[in-house]
């Protein structure tokens, strides 16, 4: 039975096991070479999916996001390095492929932590970091019926939920940024309309972990035409071309919510109008959100 499909008290027992037995064999084990660090609700389940099946990437061991970097990281190197696979099932993929193995994990709050992009640089001076960016608006009304549907929220108007967000945010991103003990649960579940800002999060990631580093993906592109795309991830990831291909599906999708206000939609389009422009600057063109 895979884990996925255990019972919840089980898959606990599972996960604690694994993370200790691969705390005791850290040294033995891989490192990420890459990352996928957002955004939330741009598709970031479903390109996981798709580079964990290519055949020389070993992905994380029982879940794709660790959050180290940004709500684990005072559990330290060892907790973090026993979620990847061991050497040896690296050597196993060099020996039958004749290239190196490469491992990841994804956790799409690592863009927006104030102290992630930092620590990343930090302790994987040289991996490579996988952005999605999808239409603000659209973004943002999906994250709060996530939210919803979670629990995590409880204000089920998102009109009323984007007026609250200044207020539940006050100051938690300064906090975040002085105090690295600190956690804000409104910062990780709550950042609607401020999570859209993609350009500004990527400027402060490029500080710390070089431009060149980073790659960034319309998830409206991947999803259209997944093929191309995935294509050019690998081209930037190092991954050889001409090997198996994944199946392309969308992954952790909820249904449809009902229609936005149009008067919140048209505030909340001119209200990104520039950060998108700024976004075009990582881009190469205008998002393809902006071109209907």
């Amino acid at each position: 039975m895979h884990v996925r499909n255990l019972p919840a008290p089980v898959k606990r027992v599972v996960h604690l096991g694994s993370r200790s037995f691969g705390r005791l064999t850290a040294e033995s084990r891989m490192l990420p070479s890459f990352l996928i660090c957002g955004g939330q609700r741009c598709g970031t389940t479903s390109l996981y999916r798709a580079l964990a099946a290519h055949p020389v990437v070993l992905k994380a061991v029982l879940h794709k996001g660790v959050h180290y970097f940004d709500t684990s990281y005072q559990r330290g190197p060892e907790w973090y390095r026993g979620h990847f696979p061991t050497l040896r099932s690296a050597e196993r993929i060099a020996e039958r492929y004749g290239v190196r193995a490469q491992t990841f994990e994804s956790s799409p709050y690592y863009m927006y932590h104030p102290q992630a992009a930092a620590r990343i640089a930090h302790d994987l001076p040289y991996a490579k970091l996988v952005v999605l960016v999808r239409d603000p608006v659209e973004r943002a009304y999906s994250q709060h019926h996530h939210e919803v549907a979670r629990a995590y929220e409880s204000e089920r108007d998102f009109g009323a939920a984007v007026a609250l967000e200044p207020a539940r945010l006050h100051r938690q991103e300064e906090r975040l940024t002085l105090d690295p003990s600190y956690y804000s649960f409104a910062h990780q579940h709550h950042a609607y309309r401020s999570r859209g800002e993609y350009a500004r999060y990527l400027s402060v990631v490029a500080q710390h972990v070089g431009r060149e580093r980073i790659h960034v993906v319309e998830s409206e592109r991947f999803f259209s035409d997944p093929e191309p795309v995935y294509d050019e991830v690998c081209a930037f990831l190092g991954l050889p071309s001409g090997l198996e291909r994944p199946t392309f599906e969308q992954h952790n999708a909820r249904p449809r919510q009902a229609d936005m206000d149009p008067g919140l939609r048209r505030d909340l389009y001119a209200y990104y109008q520039p950060h998108d422009e700024a976004l075009a600057g990582w881009l190469g063109h205008t998002p393809v959100w902006r071109r209907r």
